[in-house]
């Protein structure tokens, strides 16, 4: 009624509204049962019709109702009820405004209208709340059948519709309705909690809940703002995140809103404050939120980092705890607020302060002690320096901090480390200045500079020399004999200088004549400039008579000083790229792909020596990771294999010279490397230019003729390159249609483009050309792609061929009888082009040779069994009588001559028989004469014909067991004892193709092949290196003991065979225990005094081999093993390098204790400091957070490695040998059974020779002590 005498109070507890109240306090005077409530509803539903929002006064005791049974009642009746309330709550905020502005509103209409917003915000707080409790509910358990998944889906519509009637509501200034303004906290706190509650919903932070997230936000906001809860958000947002982690982020986009959009920026201050408040020893604890802390800092700062400015001094106070999370956190709001405020040349003095301090904090925990916090710090500063907010003074301290953390022991920090110096030279400073501007500061002003004219001159003359060719160039005769009298000048020492310096100061006055710009930036934008100034102290004004000679020293010095620091990046740049470079190798895929995308990023910024390591990286074309593999591809396409252009033969011109600029100085192995890249990358013009007309064999065949009366017409022999390529575009064109299924394409002998190459190989082998030789090859392998009977095709061209080479000798005879006499000279040239001529002739055979037993065993073999597939087809669609199919069956394999053998082995057979016999008569006409130049090596001299020889003899050695066997020791000796590397090397290559085909005949010859890995030429040593590599990773050899020789190569002093090396062992590591099963051997050999191998080389070698064991078990064995080589070494360096292995193995408990085992075998060899020191540098790593039981067996054996150590042996008891005796009962005995010396003599092998004795001794040792107690 009117005249309304009570107040609804908030109450603490739902219950308590049924209690007696106080004076004028309104309790619930009839609760409703669940079965009621319907038809109760349905007249509140009514009374809101007819009376509108204030009929909550009446119907309250309903909706208490519909709250107390909450559990009993459907989800049909809660949510009718909130639909009613929501309906209130929004009628209340329609009528609410003209009457918060009325003047004439009564005491009972105020409280009137206040009771129906109390209570109706009451029931839609709580009851919203209970709805939230059973969404997540359902939620958890699983969605139980059609209605429960409707429901879930209906609330969070209806969620967003309660958040946005409460918003609307306290949008308008409900204050007023209070007794002086003052909105009792129960109120609010009724508010608060239930959105508190909304936003412990663990999907609020999902994007689908972002419509209900920012209707919480605003809720809160407009409370913090108009209703008193500043205080009170600051301790929830602390409590929520101790106990919700999740809720970073949203609590960091609130705390954004209330100071940006509400005015409110205490409440930054508020939340901040109590973080920095927070203990390491509070942070240390589980369940602290140090994690969501520390994410809500690094968000809150990305939101709004100019508000935490003023806050910041409490959060520093973290950086001096112990949570490494925190010290990340703080870490990164310094980054934004250096990223996002104090950037720029606007900045005040206290502004620079700021700036400096920041950055000097930043710097200091690059050298954190934990990781985490070096790489994020990192990873910030990759962050300013692409953002270009780091000043230029700090460039070369930083830079040099980076370079410093390569070295980290956390990969993580490396590879951060990789990112910050890629985005250093990305983001070069010192590459915007022009030659002009450095030319016209530092000549064209008094001569007080630090840096001589003539220095810069002496670096500028090639940029100079194309800038200002035009105005330098003599145009008259006078002008010219003046030149010419400068350059004479230039012998002379004494005058060089000066005459640099009169060249440079006329090109500085012509460049400050005609308005020269002193500055170029490649971008064009103003952002560039700013970051070349920033940081540069102000020029203070001076008196006028004074300012400009002032202001001309001040930009002397300006540029001294840039000038320096654009020296000491460069030598950074290149310091970092020689470290990274190294990483190529290295054994973890996240390092090698950082490595590779940084040569990708010098690469593409032109860094002087970036191609370094764009061509080491190229061999790892063949890792057996697929990721690593990957990176190298796509780098390469990057770089060389994405053409730029407008049109087809733009991009071509551009990708061919891509491919040149790499191509220069490559060896056989990084073309090989980049056929592999190239293979699946690049089409080439010609492909393109034929790609419609492939299907067409008509088509293909025109093309020929085409290229056939163009490239090898008359005129092929002037120019065997283009023929070359012609003869490879021919390959590409019809390479579909000779891998297309069904009868193979094959042309005529007699076809033209056979006559054409027949006609032309044959004639280049009696001239002198550089391309004819690759012509040669190609022309052979086209023949026996496209010819048919290829062999009798090259037959006679290897006979014309011979018989143009004897003609023009016999020719060169006649010549000289007809002189009757002739020079010495003119005969000794004349030599020389018989000797090329045959070279050629003898490299023809060698190819046609390898060409023969291809075609056989690829094309011919392809032949047969496609032939057998149809006949067996055919005869199966004819389903004749068995009898005859039998007898068909018999028939051919009577004519093949292997009855019984299955049809493969026949097809193999047979073409063994043809290599054994017809193509050994085909081509055995020069097989003599082969095996003559190579066996004579002091007779036929010749390079060329040498090289060409020994190459074309293993190419015959490929044909059959039979030409090997007779050769091999011939090609052995020729690897041993050629004096041409070109040679060595071939041979290598060569013999590494015979031990695949004949393993059997090469295996006894494999210690000849390791030997050339210590080949005096670096090239022999590489191309050994790498083919031994394939053969051993391909189990083509068996790995052994030789491999020590490979192991050698790990300190070689060539960096690129040094990282083959490398990359060996890497790659046979992941073959199980192969690295481990070969250490002992590898150990013995190089640590046997004949091979005279330093300490300091032994032990990198072993650091590296040690690095790749991992397991236990493999260490545990491995401690054993050298353990007992003690007793067999010979000499006290022996003795050193065992106890040096030991050192270096990653020893864990079962290892320690084997070693203690194994006391006997090395405690006399303990007074030699060789032995002792790395033994007792194993006891100081074990010590490392061991157990404190563990700690004290290692104290216990450091303290006996020390006893023996000084004392000696015979003076210190051993415990172990003491309880042994007393319990044998033979105390009396005990020097008995002491370790023997060992013996100082060599023991004699099978051989007679002295042997290193590095054979598991346990049973001779064991013999020996039982003779001694006898």
């Amino acid at each position: 009624d009117s005249g309304m005498s009570w107040d609804f109070f908030v109450p603490v507890c739902v219950g308590d509204l049924v209690k007696t109240g106080g004076i004028n306090q309104y309790v619930v005077q009839d609760v409703v049962s669940a079965k009621q409530l319907p038809s109760c509803l349905n007249k509140f539903k009514a009374a809101l019709r007819s009376q509108g929002p204030l009929c909550i006064l009446e119907h309250f005791d309903t909706g208490y109702s519909v709250l107390q049974h909450c559990k009993a009642v459907d989800l049909a009746v809660k949510e009718d009820t909130l639909e009613l309330l929501v309906q209130v709550v929004s009628g209340l905020s329609v009528s609410l405004p003209s009457i918060l502005v009325s003047t004439s509103l009564s005491a009972a209409e105020r409280k009137e209208k206040l009771n129906a917003v109390k209570m109706s915000v009451f029931l839609l707080c709580k009851l919203t709340e209970n709805l939230e409790s059973d969404s997540y509910r359902q939620n958890i358990g699983g969605k139980k059948g059609k209605a429960c998944g409707e429901g879930l889906v209906q609330w969070d519509s209806e969620r967003e519709q309660v958040l946005q009637a409460l918003v609307q509501l306290f949008q308008l200034d409900i204050r007023s309705l209070w007794s002086l303004s003052l909105v009792e906290e129960e109120f609010i706190s009724c508010v608060t909690c239930c959105c508190y509650k909304l936003l412990e919903n663990p999907t609020i932070s999902h994007v689908k809940s972002k419509p209900t997230r920012d209707c919480v936000i605003h809720l809160l906001g407009l409370l913090i703002k108009k209703y008193n809860h500043l205080l009170g958000a600051g301790v929830k947002v602390i409590q929520m995140l101790q106990h919700f982690e999740q809720l970073s982020s949203v609590f960091a986009q609130a705390v954004s809103v209330w100071s940006t959009e509400y005015g409110v920026r205490a409440i930054i201050g508020e939340v901040i404050r109590e973080i920095g408040q927070k203990s390491s020893e509070e942070l240390a604890r589980e369940g602290s939120g140090v994690k969501a802390f520390a994410s809500f800092l690094s968000e809150v700062s990305a939101l709004v980092p100019e508000l935490m400015i003023p806050n910041i001094s409490v959060l520093i106070t973290h950086l001096e705890g112990e949570s490494h999370t925190m010290r990340v956190a703080v870490c990164e709001v310094l980054g934004e607020i250096l990223v996002r405020v104090l950037c720029g040349d606007g900045l005040d003095e206290s502004g620079r302060a700021d700036r400096d301090r920041f950055f000097d904090t930043l710097q200091e925990h690059l050298h954190d002690s934990h990781s985490h916090v070096r790489t994020r710090v990192l990873q910030v500063y990759t962050r300013i320096v692409n953002s270009k907010a780091l000043p230029l003074c700090r460039y070369s301290e930083v830079m040099e901090l980076a370079v410093g953390r390569l070295m980290d022991k956390s990969i993580n920090v490396v590879k951060s480390s990789i990112q910050l110096l890629a985005a250093f030279i990305a983001h070069n400073p010192y590459s915007f200045i022009t030659i002009e501007f450095i030319l016209f500061f530092s000549l064209s002003l008094p001569a007080v500079a630090v840096i001589k004219a003539s220095e810069l001159w002496a670096a500028m003359v090639p940029e100079l020399l194309v800038t200002v060719r035009k105005e330098l160039e003599p145009t008259s005769e006078e002008e010219k004999e003046q030149q010419e009298d400068e350059e004479g000048g230039e012998v002379e020492e004494e005058k060089e200088a000066e005459d640099d310096r009169a060249t440079a100061v006329k090109i500085a006055q012509y460049l400050r004549v005609n308005n020269v710009q002193y500055l170029t930036f490649s971008s064009g934008s103003d952002d560039d400039t700013s970051e070349l100034n920033q940081n540069l102290p102000p020029t203070p004004q001076k008196e006028p008579e004074k300012e400009g000679e002032d202001g001309e020293l001040k930009k002397q010095e300006m540029l001294v000083q840039y000038l320096k620091d654009t020296e000491t990046f460069a030598l950074q740049v290149e310091r970092a790229i020689s470290v990274i470079n190294t990483m190529l190798y290295w054994k973890t895929t996240s390092v090698v792909q950082e490595a590779v995308q940084f040569c990708v990023t010098v690469c593409e910024f032109s860094v002087a020596n970036s191609i370094s390591g764009v061509r080491k990286m190229l061999p790892l074309v063949w890792s057996t990771d697929a990721a690593i593999k990957d990176a190298v591809i796509h780098a390469y396409r990057r770089l060389y294999l994405n053409p730029q252009g407008d049109t087809i033969r733009t991009k071509a011109q551009t990708l061919v010279d891509s491919l040149s600029e790499l191509m220069v100085d490559s060896s056989l192995g990084t073309i090989q490397c980049l056929e592999e890249i190239v293979s699946d990358s690049v089409i080439t013009l010609m492909d393109i230019s034929v790609c419609d007309a492939r299907a067409e064999r008509e088509v293909v065949l025109s093309n020929l003729d085409t290229l056939c009366s163009v490239a090898l017409g008359e005129k092929v022999t002037e120019d065997f390159l283009l023929a070359r390529d012609a003869v490879i575009t021919i390959c590409n064109i019809t390479d579909h249609v000779r891998q297309s299924k069904g009868a193979p394409f094959r042309l005529p002998q007699d076809h033209q483009l056979f006559t054409c190459l027949t006609q032309a190989v044959a004639e280049g082998v009696v001239m002198e050309d550089p391309y004819w030789q690759s012509f040669m090859e190609q022309a052979v392998r086209l023949i026996y792609f496209l010819a048919e009977s290829p062999d009798q095709l090259c037959s006679r061209l290897l006979q014309r061929s011979a018989r143009l080479l004897l003609d023009q000798i016999a020719e060169g005879g006649e010549v000289n009888k007809d002189a009757g006499q002739m020079q010495d000279g003119s005969q000794e040239s004349n030599e020389q082009l018989n000797c090329v001529c045959l070279a050629q002739l003898l490299a023809a055979c060698g190819c046609v040779a390898f060409w023969q037993v291809s075609h056989l065993e690829r094309s011919v073999s392809a032949e047969l069994r496609r032939r057998r597939g149809e006949t067996e087809e055919r005869e199966e669609k004819e389903k004749g009588p068995a009898g005859k199919q039998t007898a068909n069956e018999s028939t051919m394999e009577e004519e093949l001559g292997l009855i019984g053998a299955s049809a493969e082995d026949t097809e193999a057979e047979l073409i063994r028989n043809i290599c054994e016999t017809e193509l050994l008569n085909l081509l055995s006409a020069f097989l003599p004469l082969l095996v003559r130049v190579c066996g004579s090596p002091g007779r036929y001299s010749h390079p060329q014909l040498t090289t060409a020889a020994c190459l074309a003899l293993s190419q015959y050695m490929m044909i059959s067991p039979s030409v090997c066997e007779e050769n091999i020791r011939l090609m052995f000796t020729v690897l041993e004892r050629s004096t041409l590397p070109v040679v060595r090397a071939n041979a290598i290559i060569a013999l590494g193709d015979l031990t695949v085909r004949f393993p059997n005949i090469l295996e006894p010859w494999t210690q000849n092949l390791y030997a050339r890995l210590s080949d005096e030429v670096p090239s022999v040593r590489q191309t050994a290196v790498t083919v031994l590599t394939q053969l051993v990773l391909k189990d083509v050899l068996k790995v052994k003991g030789q491999v020590s020789e490979v192991a050698v190569l790990l300190i070689d002093p060539d960096s690129h065979i040094n990282s083959l090396a490398l990359n060996f062992f890497n790659e046979l590591a992941t073959k199980d225990n192969a690295i481990y099963n070969l250490l002992p051997d590898i150990i013995s050999r190089l640590s046997d005094p004949e091979r005279g191998m330093s300490s300091e080389d032994f032990n990198t070698i072993m650091k590296q081999l040690f690095s790749y064991i991992t397991k236990e078990r493999q260490t545990e064995s491995l401690v054993e093993k050298l353990c007992q080589r003690f007793r067999t070494a010979k000499t006290e360096r022996q003795w050193c390098d065992l106890a040096v292995s030991l050192s270096l193995l990653s020893m864990c408990e079962r290892g320690f204790k084997r070693l203690q085992e194994c006391w006997e075998c090395y405690s006399d060899k303990l007074t030699e400091p060789g032995v002792y020191q790395p033994l007792l540098s194993i006891t100081a790593k074990l010590r490392r957070g061991a157990k404190p039981q563990f700690k004290a067996q290692v104290d216990e054996f450091e303290q006996r490695l020390t006893a023996v150590h000084t004392r000696g042996l015979e003076n210190v008891e051993s415990p172990e040998m003491d309880e042994e005796n007393q319990k044998a009962g033979v105390s009396a005995e005990k020097t008995v059974t002491r370790t023997p010396a060992p013996t100082r003599g060599r023991l004699k092998s099978k051989e007679g020779q002295e042997s290193a004795c590095f054979e598991e001794p346990c049973c001779r040792n064991s013999l020996f002590l039982i003779l001694v107690t006898r």
